[in-house]
């Protein structure tokens, strides 16, 4: 899919390919409303506390004896129902940390992206650069590209000018693109994504990431193994295009591709390749 890329002073250059996989998606509202709730519990200190009626100041002694006197009847002056008393059921500090699996998260990011592409409320600039920390500045970008509101600017990386510019404005804020998080997204009234920015959010949220990551452990163990002198180690097979991990003994020491082509197709014929030719005679 593609979308309109501008510049900074909020001109048309061109348009920019984006990944469906993370711009035009189907929501997942359920998922999203559950990464929310997890960063916001998560974002709670759990540090209040009150003090039970075994821990406040008072004398332990019964007030008055138990009948006879045409009152309530009253045990310690700690009561919960007494004035200076301990709180009954009062909060104490816990944790309200929730988790969530990877792939929900991402797919919670990705759908809050979607909705707010779907929504128009995406703007995509080639770069966002300053010459130095200026209030101004960040005002000249909002009303070049007619945003207000409360705007969130995605950036690839650290810039301080464009941070500091933007700190002085209560309604912006700036956010590292690899913190991009559902709350920020659903928050912000208008997002303003850097062509930088968008290449990190492809890189982690896109849909090669995990296989071509597999693809070149699977790569890096092949090359590291195939360069190493132990004669247990995998040794891969052009022929058979798969990597087989047969134990040599000493006198194989030296992988040979021949030798191994031949046992595996005396594996496959249902012959025993351990067994001594020898006794076999």
């Amino acid at each position: 899919m593609e979308a309109t890329l501008y510049n900074q002073v909020g001109e048309s250059i061109g348009v920019i390919e984006l990944n469906e996989y993370i711009f035009g998606i189907n929501p997942h509202v359920p998922v999203m409303h559950q990464a929310m709730v997890r960063q916001q519990a998560n974002a709670r200190a759990g540090t209040q506390n009150t003090r039970g009626r075994g821990e406040v100041q008072g004398s332990t002694r019964k007030l008055y004896r138990q009948k006879g006197t045409g009152r309530a009847r009253q045990g310690s002056i700690r009561a919960s129902h007494r004035p200076g008393g301990g709180i009954a059921h009062g909060p104490h500090p816990r944790s309200y940390e929730k988790k969530m699996p990877r792939k929900m998260r991402r797919l919670a990011v990705r759908s809050a992206l979607s909705a707010k592409q779907a929504a128009d409320d995406i703007r995509f600039v080639d770069m966002i650069a300053l010459d130095r920390p200026r209030t101004r500045d960040i005002l000249e970008l909002l009303d070049a590209h007619g945003l207000s509101g409360k705007t969130l600017i995605v950036l690839d990386r650290k810039d301080e000018n464009v941070q500091l510019s933007a700190n002085n404005l209560p309604y912006v804020k700036t956010l590292l693109a690899h913190y991009l998080n559902v709350v920020d997204l659903l928050s912000y009234d208008n997002i303003i994504l850097s062509q930088p920015a968008v290449q990190v959010l492809e890189r982690y949220l896109g849909q090669e990431t995990a296989g071509t990551l597999r693809s070149a452990a699977n790569q890096a163990e092949t090359d590291l193994v195939g360069e190493s002198d132990d004669p247990h180690a995998a040794v891969v097979v052009p022929s058979v295009g798969t990597t087989s991990r047969l134990k040599l003994d000493d006198q194989y020491a030296t992988p040979d591709l021949a030798f191994e082509e031949a046992t595996i197709d005396a594996i496959d014929d249902g012959v025993d390749v351990d067994a001594d030719p020898d006794e076999e005679a």
